[in-house]
């Protein structure tokens, strides 16, 4: 049938996450993680509902963005140099360091070579012309978001700290990664003059259906200079945008995903669309937002070029005082902070 019937087989028999001990807390039971918000959990009877009654929008087989990476000029205290590179991979440059969020550069988001999403834009800066990586963020365990293949070459070619969900360590260490460290809500962590910061969104865990919710999942929140910046890495639309802003201030970067929204009614928990995107660049207050997890694999019924569509309906009804943006894959934005 359609691609998502073919990602069926592969989350059947997806890699299982490597649990281990833990205190309860006020999102683990001490068996699974949860979220703050209660959501409906679909199951996989829901799942296949969803292949045999959706009506997705067809994807081309390849698009060309025909931008040509260029490393960034020197950057000093006050800008910031950021790169999308496809889907939820982005290149964040701040004065002497480099940040890589949820790195895929494998063909497909899937366990296998041969199956699975396979992705219609190449990546938007080629693996071997990529700066020197001091930093990997990894919001949560889905294939689209942790690549195996992908930070093992990162930390051979780069030798990275890695900063990964609660729970997802000894997934990475099994596979010869190193300088791995886990993240729980609220947990910092410092390296250079940056403060790192693991931070609560609305989604789940799992790479295949028999270890759903076994790991976290979550947001980063970057500060440099006083200045923050917000990576949001997979969400729905819950209360953990305004409660950020209510307790730390208007970021001045937050990168928001507006892709893989339709059918509402399966994927409005776990997924923004770009309406609701723009309620949370709202409810950030940020200075600037940059629209992510889009345009590559086709994971949902929206058709490529809707979730940018959609964004500029919203934009427009919204008004928004601070802007929103999208990038080509490949295109570099130099953000310029306020002393």
């Amino acid at each position: 049938m359609r691609v998502k019937i073919v990602g069926l087989f592969f989350i059947l028999v997806g890699c299982a996450a490597m649990t281990s001990v833990r205190a309860k807390s006020d999102h683990f039971d001490g068996k699974k993680f949860y979220n703050q918000s209660p959501v409906e959990n679909k199951n996989f009877w829901t799942f296949i509902k969803w292949q045999f009654i959706s009506e997705p929008k067809p994807w081309p087989e390849s698009v060309r963005d025909n931008i040509d990476y260029k490393p960034t000029e020197i950057l000093t205290d006050s800008n910031i140099a950021v790169t999308f590179v496809n889907h939820a991979t982005v290149l964040i440059q701040v004065k002497g360091f480099n940040i890589l969020t949820d790195p895929v550069w494998s063909e497909r988001a899937s366990p296998f070579t041969w199956l699975g999403p396979k992705r219609v834009r190449e990546p938007g800066i080629d693996f071997e012309k990529l700066p020197p990586i001091q930093l990997v963020l990894v919001s949560h365990n889905h294939y689209d978001h942790l690549d195996l293949p992908t930070l093992k070459k990162l930390n051979d070619r780069h030798h990275p700290q890695f900063l990964v969900a609660l729970g997802d360590r000894k997934l990475l260490e099994g596979h010869g990664i190193q300088n791995v460290q886990e993240m729980d809500w609220a947990e910092s962590y410092g390296i250079q003059d940056l403060k790192v910061t693991f931070l609560p969104t609305q989604h789940w865990s799992g790479r295949g259906f028999l270890d759903r919710y076994e790991s976290l999942w979550g947001a980063y929140l970057i500060e440099h200079k006083n200045k923050k910046i917000y990576f949001g890495g997979d969400s729905g639309y819950a209360s953990h945008y305004k409660k950020l802003k209510d307790e730390k201030g208007s970021v001045e970067l937050a990168f928001l995903p507006i892709g893989a929204y339709e059918p509402r009614w399966f994927m409005k928990d776990m997924h923004l669309n770009p309406a609701e995107a723009v309620q949370a660049h709202e409810d950030l207050g940020a200075k600037t937002s940059i629209g992510i997890h889009f345009g590559t694999w086709q994971m949902s019924d929206e058709g490529i070029d809707h979730p940018e569509q959609d964004l500029a309906i919203a934009l427009k009804e919204k008004n928004p005082i601070n802007p929103f943006l999208t990038l080509k894959h490949g295109q570099t934005y130099i953000f310029m902070l306020n002393k």
